[in-house]
């Protein structure tokens, strides 16, 4: 009798997808229907404490230069901004005047280059919803690619199911809603299915910086690059101090039963112990998803494992399309690229400032990037200009979705004197304005204008 599986490996195949992924995605079918989760229990895990601090450790220069020059940055790139209302790539958003996040990015691999003298190839993992824009941006960027290296790879893809029954859903009105990315925990196998992975061992690579395309703060570094080859590690993450901002972000910890580190998330927390996952004095610091991965030791541990790392399943509960919430509801099953350092042993951790976290989620953190509180200096590197950021928190109603925040804010405002800007209702900014201390803007109940030149108070 042919199955949901069977029609799903059937319908993966004819789609063109990796044995790779068909494998991957068989894994983790068997683990579909538990809805249950598994929950890492506090009592089984030590906090991580005391990660060496980059700033402390003591790196050759000409170590570091030669670990970099071995190095390969990957950019997660298969986002469309949905939640801020986009339809493309959301690294083709602008962020500091016309540039945007690919560009951005492009300058800051450029000027390594040019600094340290090493080829540091740059690719992206696109999605199919992602790909066609973003190589059409790239195109610009001549000198970009690298030998015979590509500048782009995809990520992998796997049909939704139905929740009732677990069948590949069918949706004739839009056959491209079938299919979804398995995650950004699909990396790995992608890695291995495109040959990219041989690929990048072949021409002389040996160690990979990935993280996510939106976060303009993990740049190349070589300090970073030597610390990872110094380490011997196979595999490291980066974490940040952790502050009350921070509550909701996956933090690592270490299992007690054999001293390995594993990442945490909300989904993996049992409700009663959410106490303990959110209190940033216990788990001071939390995991910035920019990782470092020696491509030897993942070529070994994916021919061992045959190609399935065995990562905790993720199930995210949709509908097959997403902008109607009465059409069919969908599982997507998913994995996280953080949780591979629980299959690592002697995976490491490494504390880093602030400045290598700077994801942009929402408008709240769009406007504070393109205001005056941040810079791009000479190496295309955005840095705080002031020494501690101000919090931003705009209305959902009416600055959630890109095309609402644009019309309203004509010029960002400066924030560099700024503690917090609260703005409650419907209110525009057409005009420069300075905010200092903290300001709040009330709602009013109907639309209103910022006419005064400062405001908030010290």
């Amino acid at each position: 009798m042919t199955t949901g599986l069977d029609r799903a490996r059937t319908k993966m195949a004819e789609a063109g997808a990796t044995d790779a992924a068909i494998d991957v995605f068989t894994h983790y079918y068997a683990q579909a229907g538990d809805e249950s989760g598994a929950y890492i229990r506090e009592d089984d895990i030590e906090a991580l404490t005391d990660p060496p601090r980059l700033a402390s450790v003591d790196i050759d220069p000409d170590a570091a230069r030669d670990a970099l020059a071995r190095t390969v940055l990957i950019k997660l790139n298969g986002g469309l901004g949905t939640s801020m209302g986009l339809d493309g790539p959301k690294t083709l958003l602008p962020v500091r005047g016309r540039k945007t996040f690919l560009d951005i990015l492009v300058a800051q691999v450029l000027r390594a280059r040019e600094r340290y003298e090493a080829r540091l190839p740059l690719l992206f993992m696109n999605s199919f919803r992602t790909r066609e824009a973003t190589l059409d941006h790239l195109s610009r960027y001549d000198e970009l690619p690298v030998g015979g290296l590509p500048v782009d790879f995809l990520q992998g893809f796997e049909p939704k199911l139905t929740v009732d029954g677990l069948e590949p859903v069918s949706w004739p009105a839009d056959p491209a809603l079938e299919w979804c990315p398995p995650g950004h925990g699909d990396i790995y196998t992608s890695l291995v299915g495109t040959g990219l992975l041989d690929q990048l061992l072949d021409a002389g690579f040996r160690y990979v910086s990935i993280a996510n395309g939106d976060n303009l703060g993990a740049g190349p570094n070589a300090a970073l690059a030597g610390w990872f080859a110094q380490s011997g590690a196979p595999y490291a993450a980066e974490v940040c101090p952790r502050t009350p901002n921070d509550r909701k972000g996956g933090h690592l910890a270490i299992r007690k039963a054999d001293g390995q580190l594993i990442l945490r998330d909300t989904a993996q927390t049992a409700p009663e112990e959410m106490k303990y996952f959110t209190d940033e004095y216990r788990h001071p610091y939390f995991h910035a998803n920019n990782l470092w991965v020696d491509l030897q030791a993942l070529k070994r541990l994916m021919a061992e494992r045959r190609n399935v790392l065995g990562l905790p399943l993720i199930r995210n509960l949709k509908t097959v399309d997403p902008a109607d919430k009465a059409s069919t509801p969908v599982v997507q099953l998913e994995t996280a690229m953080g949780a591979a350092i629980e299959v690592f042993p002697g995976a490491r951790a490494i504390a880093v400032e602030r400045d290598r976290f700077l994801p942009v989620k929402t408008t709240n953190e769009l406007m504070l990037v393109r205001s005056d509180a941040f810079a791009l200096d000479g190496d295309a590197r955005l840095l705080a200009t002031t020494e501690r950021l101000p919090e931003v928190s705009l209305d959902k109603r009416f600055y959630s979705l890109l095309p609402d925040f644009d019309r309203r804010v004509e010029y960002v405002p400066s924030l560099r004197e700024a503690r917090s800007l609260t703005v409650e209702g419907d209110w525009s900014f057409p005009d420069p304005v300075t905010v200092v201390g903290d300001a709040h803007l009330p709602d009013r109940g109907e639309p209103s204008v910022v006419t005064d030149e400062v405001i908030g108070r010290r």
